[in-house]
């Protein structure tokens, strides 16, 4: 029996963990986090390999990793950005693979922020992404991180357009109304895209 891994990407602030919270509330589908994962990374040796490089710039006063400090260098520096993920990524990779294994043949729900700039397509057996206007992604972004608009700005930028995202998933899921519709759209995703319907659920965010 082939395993059904739903792979849930989209740009910051667009409301993946909201589709993956009801995935998991609703329909009690396993949930594994990228980030959480990326997170756990940043232990013993990478830390080290981290701490290396940056020294106390990442560093609070107790001489633990600020990870808002760590993340205002890689916004603002593309190449400090590819070296951060160069050391995360294999072992979020491996994360991914192991959890979804040790669960088979149930289906499991991938929330990879970074699914296709880190080319994990092939961990997944389809790609869902959720997507916003661009405004709402803004305002949410600067809502939830306390940012700046310039700040939210830079980290929005940093990532792979919405458009290209939708451009290269199977399905997409506009969250830019309310939670109904959002739902509504996911129950649509979870049951059409099972029988092999690849599609779009709204028309394209700008």
């Amino acid at each position: 029996m082939n395993q059904r891994i739903i792979g849930i990407t989209g740009g910051i602030a667009t409301g993946k963990t909201t589709v993956s919270d009801y995935l998991h509330n609703t329909y009690g589908l396993p949930i594994l986090d990228a980030d959480i994962y990326a997170r756990q990374a940043l232990t013993g040796d990478r830390l080290a390999k981290l701490s290396n490089r940056y020294g106390r710039l990442v560093l609070d006063d107790q001489g633990n990793l600020d990870r808002r400090k760590l993340g205002a260098i890689v916004f603002e520096s593309v190449s400090e950005r590819k070296w951060l993920e160069a050391l995360i990524h294999p072992y979020v990779k491996d994360r991914l693979i192991n959890e979804a294994n040790h669960l088979a043949p149930s289906t499991v729900v991938m929330v990879i922020p970074l699914l296709f700039e880190a080319k994990m397509e092939g961990l997944v057996t389809e790609t869902w992404a959720i997507a916003c206007d661009p405004q709402q992604q803004l305002q949410r972004l600067m809502n939830r991180n306390h940012l700046l608009e310039s700040e939210a700005k830079q980290r929005i930028s940093s990532q792979m357009s919405q458009s290209e995202k939708i451009e290269l998933a199977d399905v997409v899921i506009v969250n830019s109304d309310n939670t109904e519709d959002l739902f509504f759209q996911v129950d649509n995703a979870l049951f059409n895209s099972q029988l092999g319907v690849h599609f779009r659920i709204c028309d394209p965010v700008a």
